[in-house]
Parts: C-alpha cells; structure tokens; sequence
C-alpha cells in the first residue's frame, strides 16, 4: 500500500539530515575502545536502524531534489509557461488522479535568476496553489496500489532540457477521464491581471519530467 506522503517538504528535509548526523556519531561512538559490550550491541542495533531509514528515504530526497532542480530551469528557460499537470497513478496514461494548473500572467515575463527558496513570489505563489489544492481535496483520499507522481509542462516546442524534460506529444486523457482545473491569477508589475490562457492552443506541446516521485510504503493499520 503506497500513500501520498503527509510531512511537509521542510521535515523531511530536517528528519533526512538527522538521521545522516546520528549516523555520524553512531559510527564515532562505536570506535571508542572504551564502550562497554551492551552499549556497543545498542549502538550497533541503532546504528541499523538508522542507516535501514537513511536507505529508506536516499531516493526519495534524491529525486525531490532532481526535480525541483529541474522545473527551476525550466522556469528560467521558459518562464511563460501557462499549464501545468501533476498526475498520480501507475502512469500518465492511468492517472488515478489528475489536477491542471493554469497560471495567468503576461507572455513577455522576466527570467529570474534568484534563489527561488528566498523569493517571496515564489513562497506566496507556492502557498496559493497549496491552498487551492487541499481545498478541492488533494490529498484526502487514499489510493490503493502503487503511486508516482508525474509532471507534464504545456511549454515551447523550443524548450531544451533533454536531461529533465522529455517531449510528451501524444499525452491525453482517456475519454472518461476528468481531472480538476485550477486557475491561479498571477500580478504583473502594474497589479494587473492578464486575460486567462488558452488551452487549446497549438504551438505548444506536452514535455514530461523525467524525474518521477514514488511515495513510500507504509503499513495500513488493521481496524478491529
């Protein structure tokens, strides 16, 4: 049974790191001549514990990481993008779940080159969708089976990150298919809302990130 991973981003981040610091001292401990027999079986029990989590999540935050890397860089190479897709299910093509965001701003938008962590654009932008995404119940329901979390961008056929993004011309959605649209409106610097994105439109193609979140498996408590 997989599930949808509850931490904030920002825990996992600060449990991962812990966990790769008590590793550490686990291993300087246990070098000391002087750790009695029975600590020395604590420590190395612990020790498995603790690298068996470290195993655990080394992929997770790997990828996590690859792929905010990897949308950072498309922000930057292709900053008007206007529709996003966050997909969860076996595949893109058998979504259990599907939510579009589409972001409404000016065609003519500057590349930013900051630290995307310390914008407060970025932060607020982050939250609003957060915000709209619980709200429609993102979420809340558990899906049986395996789940990965895909990501597709509506981007330039121009758009050339072979080692993040894969083109996606033939994506679509089975006929009976319906996944939850989202509109966010995004402030140009006269605090103007332009007019909204069209869907359809043709100069556009669908790229797929290469870089696949899978959540963790967990144990699904036995209700008595």
């Amino acid at each position: 049974m997989h599930q949808q991973i509850p931490s904030v981003l920002q825990d996992m981040s600060l449990e991962f790191d812990g966990l790769q610091t008590e590793f550490m001292d686990l291993e300087a401990n246990l070098t000391q001549a002087e750790v009695k027999p029975l600590v020395r079986r604590k420590l190395v029990s612990r020790k498995r514990e603790v690298k068996h989590e470290i195993k655990k999540l080394q992929k997770l935050m790997n990828t996590i990481s690859s792929l905010r890397s990897a949308l950072q860089l498309m922000i930057r190479e292709a900053p008007g993008i206007q529709r996003v897709v966050l997909i969860l299910g076996g595949s893109p093509l058998r979504p259990q779940k599907a939510y579009e965001l589409f972001f409404t701003h000016s065609d003519n938008l500057l590349c930013y080159e900051g630290d995307f962590a310390k914008s407060k654009a970025a932060d607020a932008l982050s939250k609003k969708t957060i915000r709209a995404l619980i709200s429609t119940g993102a979420g809340s329901i558990s899906c049986p089976g395996p789940m990965r979390l895909f990501i597709l961008v509506h981007a330039p056929p121009s758009l050339n990150l072979p080692q993040h993004f894969l083109p996606k011309r033939d994506f679509r959605y089975n006929r009976k298919f319906v996944p939850l649209k989202l509109r966010i409106k995004c402030r140009t610097q006269g605090n103007e809302t332009n007019s909204p994105p069209n869907p359809d439109t043709t100069d556009l193609i669908w790229f797929q990130c290469r870089h696949v979140i899978k959540g963790l498996a967990f144990q699904q408590p036995v209700e008595e």
